[in-house]
């Protein structure tokens, strides 16, 4: 129990033979059920795992899939089970030792506290994540953060990619966790779902942990296109949820038209000024239409994206 509130946290794990152990004996006591998530692991995690089960009994919980789902898969997995038990708070915690335990209180409080819906851990609160994490992971989280930004409406949640997150019973009722994104995606899939059903969420700072022995399997330049991709169908799949079947917004026609101006507008530019470099001078009305197009689509742009911080600055 944590204030007063049942506790329970969430594990996905594969491969993590290593750390798999530590994750769970330094799980705080407040904690009254541990579900371990092993997404068809191809070495003795498994094992390790129901050693812990055996000794800590009723306290630990092994599920295991029968076929590899990834981690956003195995996390809703785990959501579902901690569902099903009723716990008040549900927290994620990554099976590879990244999270410390001792910052448990300060992602769970919020939630536990009626304060918000979701919490969030944010590794790149503090200088440190510059120099501890690798470079070409910090700047692809950047990246997504920002495209997360615009997909999600939390326009305040700085680290998208984050997994250590705590969740309310409310807000683990409402998501349909079937269809939830299955892999690297899931956390910036469930901040869209949480988003159009108006659940507030709080960035929480908390220091990150590299150097242990662990072994990630992202592939920073490999996930950025993919997830990119995925962002782009989430902003729309929001805007249609939020701004045109729950309640009409008229950002969504910013959004559009600032779209169908400002590509035009970069496009044709590029092209007027690879013609200028190649072939010589180009007609002045072609480079001034290219910049009207521009101009005014990213007018409209930012004023949608201004509007839409201001609808969604109650859900802090």
């Amino acid at each position: 129990m944590f204030l007063d509130r049942s506790l329970a946290v969430v594990v996905p794990c594969h491969n993590e033979q290593v750390l798999i152990r530590k994750v769970i004996e330094t799980m705080p006591e407040t904690v009254d059920r541990i579900f371990v998530v092993d997404d068809q692991s191809t070495d003795n995690t498994a094992t390790v795992v129901q050693e812990c089960v055996d000794r800590a009994r009723e306290r630990v919980v092994l599920i295991r899939h029968e076929e590899n789902q990834g981690v956003g898969g195995a996390i809703a997995t785990g959501y579902k089970a901690a569902l099903a038990e009723r716990f008040d708070v549900t927290v994620v915690m990554a099976g590879d030792a990244q999270m410390d335990p001792a910052e448990l209180p300060a992602i769970v409080g919020p939630v536990a506290r009626g304060e918000c819906d979701y919490t969030k851990g944010n590794r790149l609160f503090s200088g440190e994540a510059w120099e501890m994490i690798p470079r070409v992971r910090y700047l692809g989280n950047a990246m997504l953060s920002l495209l997360t930004k615009i997909a999600s409406g939390y326009w305040h949640v700085a680290d998208s990619q984050s997994g250590y997150t705590a969740i309310s019973l409310r807000a683990l009722e409402t998501i349909d966790w079937d269809k939830m994104y299955k892999r690297y995606g899931q956390p910036n899939d469930l901040l869209v779902r949480l988003n159009i059903h108006g659940f507030r969420v709080q960035d929480v700072p908390i220091r990150p942990i590299y150097g242990i022995g662990e072994q990630s399997g992202i592939r920073p330049l490999r996930m950025i296109p993919r997830l990119s991709l995925l962002l782009h169908r989430l902003f729309w799949y929001r805007m249609l949820q939020k701004y045109v079947i729950r309640d009409f917004h008229p950002l969504l026609f910013f959004y559009t038209i600032g779209l169908m101006l400002f590509t035009p507008g970069l496009l044709f530019g590029i092209y007027l000024f690879l013609k200028r470099v190649v072939d010589g001078p180009v007609v002045a009305t072609s480079a001034l239409f290219a910049m009207f197009l521009f101009i005014t689509g990213l007018q409209l742009l930012l004023f949608a994206m201004w509007m839409d911080m201001e609808n969604n600055r109650h859900l802090r």
